[in-house]
């Protein structure tokens, strides 16, 4: 994620449960998708679960951004 988006997480995540779990989410399959890419080889089970937790983390990060993008909202309202 991009600095401005870190900076939101962290602004609204005290007060936003769901957005702190989200983020917490996010960060994890970072993580798990980080040490596959550490291997030097991948079994074909391996390779179907990095796409899996790819699809995963694009997911939580659209979901971040829907509830950013809503924190936006209400607060130039």
């Amino acid at each position: 994620m991009e600095r401005r988006e870190e900076e939101l997480i962290q602004r609204y995540a005290t007060q936003d449960p769901e957005l702190r779990a989200l983020h917490d989410e996010h960060q994890d399959l970072k993580r798990q998708l980080d040490a596959f890419r550490h291997r030097p080889y991948l079994t074909p089970e391996e390779e179907l679960e990095v796409k899996r937790l790819q699809k995963l983390k694009l997911a939580s990060k659209d979901r971040i951004m829907a509830i950013l993008e809503r924190h936006q909202h209400d607060f130039a309202n």
